[in-house]
């Protein structure tokens, strides 16, 4: 296809994504979701499941195979961002403070989800369409457990601040497990893709160089973004330059991550974490945060979309692994977390809303099942089920949250009236 055809295919995509996202967004904002979980299934709806099951032919002529490179980069380039600035919102003292609390619910949110992926995996690589020929059990239940771990941390953080819980013990608690818990999966996803790259060699050498940035980033790199940060007024607007050093950073910290065989989604959130809070951070957020979130994210959500076919879910040699999987992602987070909080002497209310919280997986599970099938980890089939199991989790959080808590309240002011 020329280049000229495929700006022409762009910005018509770009509109119809542009739309049908802000639509089913104020749609769930409307019934009390977050408006991401509306963008989220309409990415799924411009896919095969609904425009080309119902429009075969309009949704491949919208989409046609030649033009998803583009997208794709756009959708790379837009999640990059996305995560440097949630990266900017990380709060280290949610790691020192109640840390020991979290510790339990920490682990069971990590443990349980593992070890119901290696316990699950040596059938399903049976299954045609979940896992490439060529990965082994190992690697492929370190995926499956990685997936299942992992929290929609900016979610949960929106919903504890919305509800005035941050400094409370239940929202510090349930950020600091949040945090750890999707930490790990991110260093487990690094592993997966180091090995997969060919050898222990390549892997070692992705972690190690992992590492290495890692710490010249928290020992170097921060305090170079000190420098920076302190010549940011509270009282002027961000510079052109500022923001042109900024961007430029976050792409050579995308492209060392690439470099060295991670990903860049770890170059930006790195990035982001180290950058020390303040003017800079701020004003970066206000400038750049509406357009990644309502241009880029899109973008993304639709690319993901397009390479989800749910009627896949419902095949019979796919419907059995889709309900394991499912029961399994319900069970090793919420549940865990639920038992594990409740261990360690939490209330049962708080135990519970740490559970519906701890259990939405939202974006984070998107970023990592794109990587793993452009990887070649996955196949359609597991990528199809893990879209699925995203979308449900998510649409459930919000609610139970908000349930559990209503309940208690109410409780409470029933035995207070009486």
């Amino acid at each position: 296809m020329p280049i000229a055809t495929l700006s022409v295919y762009f910005f018509l995509q770009a509109a119809v994504i542009l739309f049908a996202c802000r639509l089913l967004g104020q749609i769930a904002k409307r019934i009390g979701q977050p408006q991401v979980v509306g963008e989220m299934i309409a990415g799924v709806t411009l896919g095969p499941s609904l425009l080309g099951w119902a429009y075969p032919d309009l949704q491949a002529a919208l989409f046609p195979p030649q033009t998803l490179d583009t997208l794709y980069v756009l959708a790379q380039f837009g999640v990059g961002l996305y995560m440097f600035l949630i990266g900017t919102q990380f709060r280290s003292d949610h790691l020192n403070s109640r840390l020991g609390g979290a510790f339990s619910v920490s682990i069971a949110g990590i443990a349980v989800p593992f070890a119901l992926a290696f316990a699950i995996v040596p059938w399903l690589v049976g299954v045609p369409d979940l896992f490439a020929d060529s990965v082994q059990v190992f690697d492929a239940s370190l995926f499956l457990g990685a997936a299942i771990a992992i929290t929609a941390f900016p979610m949960l953080a929106r919903i504890i601040h919305e509800r005035g819980l941050a400094n409370s013990p239940l929202g510090t608690l349930a950020l600091t497990a949040g945090a750890v818990d999707d930490a790990a999966a991110w260093c487990i996803l690094a592993v997966v893709l180091a090995r997969f790259g060919g050898s222990w060699e390549s892997a070692w050498w992705a972690i190690s160089g992992g590492v290495a940035y890692a710490i010249f980033m928290m020992l170097v790199g921060r305090r170079l973004l000190r420098q920076m940060v302190d010549k940011a007024r509270p009282d002027a607007p961000l510079s052109d330059t500022m923001l042109a050093v900024l961007l430029i950073l976050f792409c050579l910290s995308a492209w060392s991550m690439d470099a060295i065989g991670v990903h860049a989604v770890f170059g930006g959130f790195l990035l982001g974490a180290c950058m020390p809070k303040g003017a800079l951070v701020e004003k970066l957020r206000e400038m750049m945060q509406p357009f990644v979130v309502v241009f880029f994210l899109p973008m993304f959500f639709t690319f993901s979309g397009v390479k989800t076919d749910l009627g896949m879910v419902l095949e019979p040699q796919l419907l059995p692994a889709a309900i394991v999987i499912l029961v399994a992602s319900f069970a090793g987070k919420g549940i865990a977390c639920y038992v594990a909080a409740r261990l360690a002497g939490e209330s049962s209310r708080d135990a519970k809303a740490i559970g519906a919280l701890m259990n939405a997986r939202g974006l984070m599970e998107l970023i990592l099942i794109n990587i793993g099938l452009q990887a070649g980890v996955i196949k359609q089939g597991l990528f199809s089920i893990l879209v699925l199991m995203a979308i449900v989790t998510t649409l459930m959080a919000t609610p139970l949250f908000n349930w559990i808590m209503r309940r208690d309240e109410g409780k409470a002011t029933a035995i207070d009236k009486s």
